[in-house]
This record gives C-alpha cells, sequence and structure tokens, in this order.
C-alpha cells in the first residue's frame, strides 16, 4: 500500500451510553442512568486511525490544543501508529459529545467552533506536504485546511501532480483546484448549490455545477443508504448503489471510511470510478460491521453532519404496480406517478438469457426512483445487435420473465437499434445503462437533457454476461 498523508481537524469523540427508563421531574426529558463513557479520535484523527488499520503509512497534519482532549487524541494516534505534524492549536481541541439510551443518541454537545489560532506550518511541514504524492484534506471547518501556508502547500503539491481527494466541510474553504475529486455528503452539495431536492436529476445537477465551480476533475455526492453518485470525465454520471444491511445501523463515521477508501484507492493507482465503488462497499462492511462501536477506544465517531456515506434503509418508494406490458399502461403509470411528484427511472436492453447481472441492474435501477419502465429490444433488433444466432429467448418470453420480478413495473417493446424513439414517447427522469467502472459516454444523454432528464450509468455485476452463458452452455454440450 502506497503513504497517504492527512490534513484536517483532529476532535475528540466522546460517547456517554446508558439506561433511560424515566423521565425527569422537573421537564418531559428522559434521565439516562450511570451513562459509561467511550472516547475516541474524531475527525481527521479519525480518518487517519482508519488509513492506519488499513495497514497504510499515515501522516497527518493538525492542530491540537494545549488542554486535556488535545492530549488523548494526541496519545491515541500513537497507539494507532499515525505519524502526527502537529500545527498546535492556540484555542481548545474540539470536541463533540454524543449522549444516548440503549445505542439511540439523544443529545450531541460540541465544544470548540472554527478557530483562527492554528499555528503557520514550519518549513519541514511544507516540504512534507508539496512532495506527498496522494493527500486527503479531512476538513472539519476548523481551521487546518483554511490556514493559509497549508492551503498554498497543497495547492502546491497539486500543481506538482499529487492526487488530492478534499472531503469538504460548509464552514470549510473550497477545495484547492486541481484536486482529483471532491466527496461531499448530500447537505453539503444542496447547501453549496442551493438546492433542496433530493431526486437524482436534481443531485446529478448539483454535482456537474459543484464539479466547474470547484475545477475538480471529480465530484462524488454520498448519498446515505442510497450509495454515492459521480461525476467526472464527460460528466455522465456513475450512480453506486450501497447494499442493503439489515436493522438500523450506526452511520457515524461512515463517511470518513468512504473518503479514506477513496484516497487509499487513488494512492495504489485505481481510477476514480472504480475508488468510488470500492469506497461505497467499504463504508457499507464498516457500518454493517458494527462501525465505530466495534473499535474500542482506538476510534471515534466523528460524522459531522447527518449524511454519510452509508448503507441501510430503502431508497425512495417504490410504487409497486403490477408489471404491464402494454405502452398506453405504461403511460398512464408515468403520468400518475409524475402527478404524485415521483421520479420515473427507466433502463433498457436485449436481457436475453436473464442473469444475475441483469437483476442487479434492475434493482438498483428501481430504487432510484418510484417506478421502473424496461425498454427491451425487439427479436428483430436483437438480431441486428447480436447475430443471426440471437435471441436465445424470443421476445414474448422474454417480457414476461422481466414482468415477474418485483423491481419492473412496466415493459416496452422497440424494434429500433436504439431505444430514442420510445424514449421520447416516455420521457423518463432517469435513464440508467450499466456499464464498466470507466463511465462512457451516453448518447441517450443529449435526448434526456431536451426535457430536464439525467442519463446515469449503473456499474456491472462482474463476471455476469449472456455471452459468457451461451459459450458455457456450448462447451458443456460438447463435452
Amino acid at each position: 500500500m502506497n503513504p497517504l498523508l492527512i490534513i484536517g481537524d483532529s476532535l475528540l469523540d466522546r460517547d456517554l451510553d446508558g439506561e433511560a427508563q424515566r423521565l425527569a421531574p422537573d421537564a418531559p426529558v428522559p434521565v439516562v442512568d450511570l451513562p459509561r463513557e467511550s472516547t475516541r479520535p474524531g475527525g481527521g484523527a479519525l480518518a487517519a486511525t482508519l488509513a492506519a488499520r488499513d495497514g497504510r503509512r499515515v501522516v497527518l497534519v493538525t492542530a491540537l490544543g494545549d488542554d486535556e482532549p488535545g492530549r488523548t487524541v494526541a496519545t491515541l494516534l500513537e497507539h494507532a501508529g499515525v505519524e502526527v505534524l502537529d500545527l498546535t492549536n492556540g484555542g481548545a481541541t474540539g470536541q463533540k459529545v454524543r449522549v444516548r439510551a440503549a445505542g439511540q443518541p439523544l443529545l450531541r454537545l460540541d465544544y470548540g467552533g472554527h478557530t483562527d489560532a492554528v499555528g503557520a506550518p514550519d518549513a519541514g511541514v511544507v516540504a512534507r506536504i508539496t512532495a506527498a504524492r496522494t493527500i486527503l484534506v479531512s476538513d472539519y471547518g476548523r481551521g487546518v485546511a483554511a490556514q493559509p501556508q497549508v492551503r498554498a502547500a497543497i495547492s502546491a503539491a497539486t500543481d506538482a501532480g499529487a492526487r488530492v481527494v478534499w472531503d469538504p466541510h460548509p464552514r470549510g474553504p473550497r477545495p484547492v483546484a486541481g484536486t482529483r475529486a471532491v466527496t461531499p455528503n448530500l447537505a453539503e452539495a444542496q447547501r453549496a448549490t442551493g438546492t433542496g431536492d433530493d431526486a437524482l436529476p436534481a443531485v446529478t445537477a448539483a454535482a456537474v455545477a459543484l464539479r466547474e465551480t470547484w475545477e475538480t476533475a471529480g465530484v462524488t455526492i454520498t448519498l446515505g443508504a442510497r450509495g454515492a453518485l459521480l461525476v467526472s470525465g464527460d460528466g455522465t454520471p456513475l450512480m453506486v448503489p450501497a447494499p442493503q444491511v439489515r436493522g438500523t445501523p450506526d452511520p457515524c463515521g461512515a463517511g470518513d471510511r468512504f473518503a479514506v477508501s477513496v484516497a487509499g484507492a487513488i494512492a495504489d493507482g485505481a481510477v476514480l470510478s472504480e475508488a468510488v465503488v470500492g469506497g461505497v462497499h467499504a463504508a457499507t462492511a464498516f457500518v454493517s460491521g458494527g462501525g465505530t462501536a466495534t473499535l474500542g477506544d482506538a476510534v471515534g465517531s466523528s460524522d459531522d453532519t447527518s449524511d454519510s456515506a452509508h448503507a441501510g434503509g430503502d431508497g425512495p418508494a417504490h410504487d409497486g404496480h403490477t408489471a404491464s406490458d402494454d405502452p398506453n399502461t405504461a403511460l398512464d403509470l408515468i403520468a400518475a406517478v409524475r402527478a404524485r411528484g415521483g421520479t420515473v427511472v427507466a433502463t433498457g436492453g436485449c436481457f436475453d438469457l436473464l442473469h444475475a447481472g441483469h437483476v442487479r441492474l434492475l434493482t438498483d435501477a428501481a430504487a432510484l426512483g418510484n417506478c421502473l419502465v424496461v425498454c427491451v429490444n425487439s427479436d428483430a433488433s436483437v438480431r441486428k445487435l447480436k447475430g443471426p444466432g440471437r435471441p436465445v429467448v424470443g421476445e414474448r418470453d422474454r417480457r414476461a420473465v422481466l414482468m415477474a420480478l418485483a423491481a419492473v413495473d412496466a415493459v416496452v417493446l422497440f424494434d429500433e437499434d436504439t431505444p430514442e424513439r420510445v424514449l421520447s414517447q416516455l420521457r423518463p427522469d432517469v435513464w440508467v445503462k450499466g456499464a464498466d467502472y470507466a463511465v462512457a459516454d451516453l448518447p441517450e444523454a443529449r435526448l434526456l437533457a431536451e426535457w430536464g432528464g439525467r442519463a446515469v450509468v449503473l456499474p456491472y455485476l462482474d463476471g455476469r454476461s449472456t455471452t459468457a452463458m451461451i459459450k458455457e452452455a456450448a462447451r458443456h454440450a460438447r463435452n
């Protein structure tokens, strides 16, 4: 694993966990009895600890206060094997205290805010920053990323070819130009763009706007249980759904886990889209495995805003209509969904010999809105695209199988090589295509833009393809 330099604000996270079985006599608030305290590093210190636990050599540029919380964080970082370059903080070390009953948060107390008392880096620290090959900026809005000499050093490293991932904060500075990726969560992206719409077209538009404003190669907006959306390259969005997690997991720290995974993958040579896919799965595994609670006092829960990149829960409510292959029924369904303010999703393909990759694509596509319409190539269209031996399964049976899937609300057949004509009739809000991690240009994107829709890419499930299934079946038949 290649090393990682992290620049960010370090916090001390404290959880007070007890039982609440009665209300206070003087106010209708729960009384938390016999709280047990756990203390862990937070903010940039959490990111550094997680990266070190990955087995990576980590240098953390931060500012610790000359107080008991600052000394506690320093000790925990030392135990984690993190090298600390302390700029010193003339103010108090930030603290976040969660009061919980039976594991459920009741109250959070924050101590210390943005400070202008962050010390200037000496020449040695500046040299370490400018020489770094991969940098993660873990900004918690408390002054380290905004320190002028630190910011100038990050910019110099970027100009020299460093790969910079910037995890922003509403109170922090804008990312330096030329970063490899910026990873706001949904609340941060909405605040930066002045929008409150969380539908996928609006989220995509926010990512496109922020990519231009921040002058970055890519913007990834984390969407909590929905996963993450990446806009990079030619602007075609890649939507990476989060695997489902049972129960109600604690998402704290998942945003840091996501950012650390993305930065680490980039440090090791991954392309951005591949890094984001890995980051979503890393955050999901972190949350489903118990999150910060399973790591003892060596790590902390520090998600500064509530919407982190975690998995669990459901996407938008799906209308659950009985599937139909009548085009008029599909249009009626779309009209009904739109009348309720819902989002219409469409996808398309041959779907010859339906396999696990198809099912995953359709399930993930359905989670992006309130109904899913599948546009299916007719037999004649498949033969033109795939050759005289295809399709293996006729259009009637392919439509029947698709309509039996819970994710599918309507199926529409088309005879052309491409679905532009049927898309012009349906006018979906979101058009979904499957692709590998290298996001390709989608010709349908220009058509969708005519009515304000968005084309997005979902990653394929590796190793699944109809062609491979046919070849494997033929091989078995010969043996």
